[in-house]
């Protein structure tokens, strides 16, 4: 009786081992290329809340400011502006920050895209987003910086624009 069933012997070639998934190099590193990308681009654009209490505009921050006698300072800024951002996450939200602008300035945000703000726009020329401007009550420019600065730097700029360390002229 001829044996049908019987089974070829094993070849000991390579077709004969198990397949092992291969490792993707490409893939690997486009995925990983697309999740740092992603946790870049939410760091770059996340900006926390804050504590300032923002005027809603500029003629009700100007009417404050001669109220308090307080300083105003502008921040200029736009929604499509990482360094705006940046300075929102490092420096606006620091409660150092928030308590010294609440206590001595009258802050308004401008964003520099928003139609209605074109005629405070036109009257402080700036160059770049963020600027961060500080004026006197009736609105002349004590102090004007361009671009986006630190922490430190930026609690120097109050410093010296607080109304208390100015000298008082007799």
């Amino acid at each position: 009786m001829s044996d049908s069933n019987t089974q070829a012997p094993l070849s000991s070639g390579p077709s004969a081992q198990p397949q092992r998934p291969q490792f993707n190099f490409w893939r690997w590193f486009w995925l990983s290329f697309l999740v740092v990308s992603l946790a870049w681009a939410w760091y770059d654009f996340y900006a926390p809340s804050n504590n300032v209490i923002w005027a809603k505009d500029y003629a009700s921050a100007q009417r404050q400011a001669v109220q308090s006698g307080k300083p105003m300072i502008l921040f200029l800024t736009g929604k499509w502006c990482v360094p705006c951002r940046i300075m929102k996450r490092t420096v606006w939200a620091d409660k150092q920050v928030e308590s010294t602008v609440n206590a001595s300035f009258t802050p308004l945000m401008i964003d520099v895209d928003d139609p209605s703000a074109a005629e405070v726009l036109s009257r402080y020329r700036f160059g770049a987003t963020p600027t961060t401007i500080i004026t006197d009550p009736q609105g002349k420019i004590l102090q004007q910086v361009q671009g986006g600065i630190g922490k430190t730097d930026f609690l120097e700029l109050l410093a010296k624009n607080t109304p208390s360390a100015r000298p008082h002229s007799p």
